[in-house]
């Protein structure tokens, strides 16, 4: 019996023989080779910028004197990670980088999706223009002009401390940025302030993929605005949430460096010194490149691993995952 005429595509690709498999993949980059050669200057920009520094992670291995050749240099092992790893300051700013990201993280989805959620059931066009764009607009402002912002609404004769004196909620200005404690939620709150607008766009762009029809179905059988959006909006948000969790896990210990470093003081350095100040007062301040490269290694082979962990269980709830 003659066998059927059955289209390669149409067949698993795990189903397929080798050699077929390797000739569907040639087939499709042949037939799409206008944008391949589009991401010919992306790799190469990928290449130079982020894979030839990687050259740089011998020195945490070596004594690195700048003066002297690559050959010339005296490897010490592991020895810098040991001094890192017994250093106090180093757990110190590792907490307050996983803490400052862990609010960031949290704080940014919670306010972002809250946002996306009440601007899609604004009925008025006009005002809710209005409000995206008085959200947008602090993500244009630079963190310079961001943290001289909020160092002068915090101020002892700024307008937080104004307000609360009036209020009879104090009875004298409290120094806000001399006070370690109030750090973390001073600068969730900046953050929040700087960026919700911005991140609410993803998710608006996403609620205008979900099939009206369910909406209409919904209303139709009396579900109110509010279950509407928690059975219908939210489940429709699911994948993106699961896909843009993954990509944030993956810079858990990248807390930010311009707030921290420009908002951070002598009298709150105990709670806003984060990894990456770290390595630039060991690595630029003091001279200890090695020092300053090992933390750096670290910080990358965490990210790593809790970006693989949060594709991993991504993959095992059955959601989307990067790969």
């Amino acid at each position: 019996m003659e066998e059927p005429n059955v289209p390669l595509q149409s067949i698993p690709r795990a189903s397929r023989p080798k050699g077929d498999r390797g000739n569907s993949f040639y087939k499709r980059l042949l037939q799409q080779r206008s944008l391949a050669f589009m991401c010919i200057p992306f790799v190469i920009w990928a290449f130079v910028f982020k894979y030839l520094p990687l050259w740089g992670w011998t020195m945490a291995f070596q004594n690195f004197k700048p003066a002297r050749a690559f050959a010339d240099q005296q490897w010490v092992g592991m020895k810098h990670f040991q001094t890192l790893f017994e250093d106090n300051t180093f757990y110190r700013v590792l907490r307050n980088t996983l803490v400052m990201s862990s609010i960031k993280l949290v704080l940014g989805f919670v306010t972002a999706i809250t946002l996306a959620l009440l601007l899609n059931e604004l009925k008025n066009i006009v005002f809710k223009r209005f409000v995206q764009t008085v959200s947008y607009l602090p993500h244009f402002i630079s963190w310079v002009v961001a943290s001289s912002i909020v160092l002068t609404v915090l101020s002892p004769d700024g307008i937080i401390n104004l307000i609360l004196m009036k209020l009879h909620l104090i009875d004298s200005p409290v120094l806000w940025m001399g006070k370690g404690e109030y750090f973390w939620g001073i600068l969730g709150a900046t953050e929040v302030w700087k960026d919700v607008g911005w991140n609410t766009i993803i998710y608006l762009a996403a609620i205008t993929a979900i099939d009206p029809a369910q909406y209409e179905a919904a209303e139709i059988d009396g579900a109110s605005r509010f279950k509407r959006m928690l059975y219908i909006t939210l489940p429709g948000l699911k994948p993106v949430i699961v896909i843009l969790l993954i990509m944030n896990m993956g810079s858990i210990l990248e807390s930010g460096f311009e707030p921290q470093y420009l908002l951070g003081n002598g009298m709150n350095m105990d709670y806003s010194e984060n990894l990456d100040i770290f390595v630039l007062k060991y690595g630029l301040g003091m001279g200890n490149f090695s020092l300053g490269t090992a933390a750096g290694i670290f910080k990358t082979v965490v990210s790593f691993i809790f970006l693989f962990t949060a594709n991993y269980i991504a993959k095992k709830m059955g959601e989307s995952r990067l790969f």
